[in-house]
């Protein structure tokens, strides 16, 4: 449960995997589209899609922010890190449908045990991360 909300953002979607969304403020307008492997055509941005890049976006954010705030502990991010995120859909065992997501950070100039740890502070921190623990298992790449 949160504290106090900073932030708050409104998204609509019509038509589901094959439809659009649009935020409430208009800054965000994307037709939607079921990708060929689940019998699309391959037209549009898909869920999985939209979400790989808010989770790789908001990782990189919380490992900017988890250096920032560790007077030190941390070494800082530098400008050319990269975060990619692969999510993939699936049927579950036990019955519908689940994510898998994959992490893979990529910290130059930044020795393994230094960038590991920092991953597993920002693992610890980022919002997507927390929205999806105890659900999704996430695994984390530093390369």
């Amino acid at each position: 449960m949160l504290s106090n909300v900073l932030y708050q953002t409104e998204a609509t979607a019509t038509g589901g995997r094959d439809g659009y969304a649009r935020t409430a403020d208009g800054s965000l307008n994307v037709w939607l589209g079921l990708p060929r492997e689940l019998g699309g055509k391959d037209v549009g941005n898909n869920p999985e899609q939209l979400f790989a890049a808010g989770y790789a976006a908001c990782f990189l954010s919380a490992m900017k922010t988890v250096s920032a705030l560790s007077k030190g502990a941390h070494p800082k991010v530098p400008d050319n890190a990269r975060v990619t995120a692969q999510v993939g859909i699936g049927p579950r065992i036990e019955g519908g449908y689940g994510l898998a997501i994959s992490l893979s950070i990529e910290l130059p100039a930044i020795e393994r045990e230094q960038a590991e740890a920092l991953v597993a502070a920002a693992h610890a921190t980022c919002p997507y991360s927390n929205a999806v623990r105890g659900n999704i298992d996430v695994a984390l790449h530093v390369l």
